[in-house]
């Protein structure tokens, strides 16, 4: 898969501290004191909100003199959440200043480096299994998780200096298999992992002081160690070479900030579960602050900064969220939804000032091999076989086997009442995968010819996460919607997304790169708004919404499959129309306006089927994920990269694809069933991961 050329080196991302100007002191000092004095206002407005009468007069009350129930509720309640949120926020800003330091991305962090997704994983395997850990056995868990995921993120994004999308997309892939188990898990242990997904977000919700005690002296030790190599990581800035030349060992320094790191994200995760993007905004905000602070970039000063900023950010957010919709959101809704909605925003603001470069922007069928028109025809027919084969199977595997006589008896209506109930039900599934795998496969062949990006898909631009929004919007405020409404509201949530993604990246003219960053921005904050439809207006009926957000076929009916089938029997025949724009798409911007291809006009059309495709599919069956990427790789790996022949072969391996995956998620462990979703992520996974592996070495040979 390595392009004929090698890319282009990707700029720097994080300045090296010692060009950022010499250290002002009395800046330093001023922009120390007032970020203290904002933390202090915003720690003091934090304990004067709560679920119980007691307000700000009543604490102000304790100075002067004895108030037994406002000293209990402060006790009790409101100085565990603030000391919680003081924490993780200054863990989380410290390890989100150190990643991005030693990876020199500023989109580096906990959450892109799956280090989150990590330590979240092992928290829930341990309740699903029944085992109650303390809070230092806990976190000593969760940091071997995390550790493995970033060690795993960072060696297929080369270290994280390949360039941002890269990381991006590797750290997406890594948290989107862990966050599948971790779904599994919720989902077959529902009552010993109940109350888990809202913790899964980010809760500050804190019964006593015991679990920050035992974890404290861990923070205090990477904190104070982190402060000790600061001067290290500012000679680091300087390249590797250079460090090496002025005696530093690299490889040491990066291995021991990022097992810190780890270590401070596993502690946050261990005491709060998730917080989204804290790691990520903190450093971004202080950095912001280089025109005014000089210096600021060294990482004595950074670094704590990064902490404070952290702080005011997670207890920041815990106040706007119950000032806006009262005490009791606090312990209903996560901190993390609300963090995750900022870190969103920041992200697409960080893109818009990216340039495109790395090897992830290359045509997506540039390694793919020629082929003559009658092998292209042999595997039509192959594919077409599979198909039938995969829909038999699934008409005959479930939670009870039926015999192919079974099926010809029940089509001549001559089967008895316990086999046509099972096959009644049983058909729609099957034809509900096959026409949902299809539609995704040749949205993601879309998208990937359009963004010249052969590691793309739906998800990953956020039409996926912005479809999911419209249909739970409507399913939580009006159960009772009908199918069309469901398709409908889908359709516009995903082309709401997909305007925001699209008139964002093309600012300054169109950005590959850029595109996939705002998309995985907007499908951040959709699945952020998601959770708090979810945990605010249907807290009780989380089980059901997680298996429609993993993806399933369960009790679909025809009608649920009509607005799928006519989506593809009309917009299919327009995107293979329009095949020859998408092989000149596929190559570069000057070779189509060259040969009179209106260029914006063609991508806004096909851009905007994949997303009509894409709502569809999700209205029907749900998110489901990665069928869009390995359906178009594996077709272009058959047939070559012209998209007259990719995208015939990739619809009908989509369509396999999450038939043969939803057979499989209602057999293994029948009468329970694993959501299809959660079944094309575990094998997607594997196959993105070695997608990227395979282009490493490009990406270390361009550095």
């Amino acid at each position: 898969m390595s392009p004929p050329n090698a890319p282009a080196r990707p700029e720097p991302a994080t300045p090296p501290a010692p060009a950022a100007g010499p250290l002002s002191a009395p800046r330093t000092v001023g922009v120390f004191a007032a970020a203290t004095v904002v933390l202090l206002a915003v720690a003091a407005a934090h304990l004067a909100q709560g679920t119980s009468s007691v307000g700000a007069l009543d604490l102000l009350r304790l100075i002067v003199g004895t108030d037994d129930e406002a000293a209990r509720v402060l006790v009790a309640s409101r100085v565990p959440r603030l000391l919680a949120g003081l924490a993780i926020g200054v863990a989380l800003g410290f390890a989100g200043a150190a990643l991005q330091s030693i990876a020199r991305n500023p989109l580096a962090s906990p959450d892109t480096l799956a280090v989150n997704a990590g330590a979240h994983l092992s928290i829930v395997a341990a309740a699903a299994f029944g085992l109650s850990l303390p809070a230092l056995p806990a976190g000593g868990l969760a940091f071997c998780s995390g550790l493995a995921a970033a060690g795993l993120v960072m060696a297929l994004s080369a270290g994280g200096q390949s360039g941002a999308t890269r990381l991006i997309l590797a750290g997406s892939a890594t948290a989107l298999a862990l966050s599948s188990v971790t779904t599994l898990l919720l989902l077959l242990f529902e009552q010993a992992t109940i109350g888990l997904f809202a913790w899964g977000n980010g809760s500050l919700v804190q019964s006593d002081l015991q679990a920050l005690a035992q974890l404290a002296p861990a923070i205090g030790v990477a904190l104070g160690t982190l402060m000790l190599l600061g001067h290290r990581l500012d000679i680091l800035a300087l390249g590797d070479d250079t460090a090496t030349v002025l005696g530093l060992d690299v490889r040491r320094t990066r291995l021991i900030v990022t097992v810190l790191a780890v270590l401070l994200s596993a502690a946050a995760v261990t005491l709060t579960g998730p917080v989204g993007f804290v790691g990520l905004c903190a450093p971004v905000i202080v950095r912001l602050l280089a025109s005014v602070v000089p210096g600021v970039h060294r990482h004595r000063t950074l670094l704590p900064l990064s902490g404070i900023a952290g702080a005011v950010i997670v207890l920041g957010s815990d106040v706007l969220l119950r000032a806006v919709m009262g005490g009791q959101a606090g312990v209903d809704v996560p901190t993390g939804v609300v963090t995750t909605l900022l870190g969103a925003a920041i992200l697409i603001w960080l893109a818009r000032r990216h340039r495109d470069a790395g090897p992830t922007r290359r045509p997506p069928g540039g390694h793919a091999a020629v082929r003559t028109s009658t092998f292209h025809r042999v595997v039509v027919v192959c594919c077409a076989l599979v198909i039938v084969a995969a829909v038999v199977l699934g008409m005959l595997a479930g939670d009870t086997w039926v015999l192919l006589g079974d099926i010809v008896n029940w089509l001549q209506g001559r089967t008895g009442p316990a086999y046509t109930f099972v096959l009644d039900q049983r058909w729609p599934r099957a034809a509900a995968a096959v026409l949902a795998g299809a539609a995704l496969a040749v949205a993601g062949t879309t998208v990937q010819a359009v963004c010249r990006n052969p590691l793309a898909e739906p998800g990953i631009l956020g039409i996926t996460a912005g479809a999911g929004l419209g249909a739970v919007s409507l399913l939580t405020f009006v159960p009772l919607a009908g199918v069309w409404a469901v398709s409908g509201v889908a359709g516009v949530g995903a082309m709401l997304a997909f305007v925001l993604v699209y008139g964002v990246a093309r600012r300054g003219g169109l950005s590959s790169d850029r595109l996939v960053l705002n998309g995985f921005g907007a499908w951040q904050g959709g699945m952020a708004v998601i959770t708090f439809l979810i945990v605010a207006f249907d807290p009780w009926n989380t089980g059901k919404a997680l298996t429609w957000l993993s993806g399933s076929t369960y009790g679909r009916t025809a009608m649920q499959m009509l607005p799928v089938a006519f989506a593809l029997l009309v917009l299919t025949p327009a995107v293979v129309a329009a095949r020859r724009e998408l092989d000149l798409l596929a190559l570069d911007d000057d070779t189509p306006r060259v040969l009179g291809v209106r260029l914006e006009r063609t991508r806004l059309v096909a851009l905007g089927a994949a997303a009509l495709l894409t709502s569809t599919a999700v209205s029907a069956v749900g998110v489901i994920g990665f069928v869009g990427l390995v359906a178009p790789h594996a077709a272009r790996a058959l047939v070559g990269g012209r998209h007259s022949r990719v995208l015939p072969v990739a619809a009908l391996l989509g369509a396999a694809l999450v038939s043969i995956a939803d057979t499989v998620g209602r057999t293994v462990i029948a009468p329970a069933q694993v959501p299809a979703g959660l079944v094309t992520a575990m094998i997607g996974t594997p196959y993105f991961v070695w997608l990227l592996w395979r282009s490493r070495a490009v990406v270390t040979n361009s550095r």
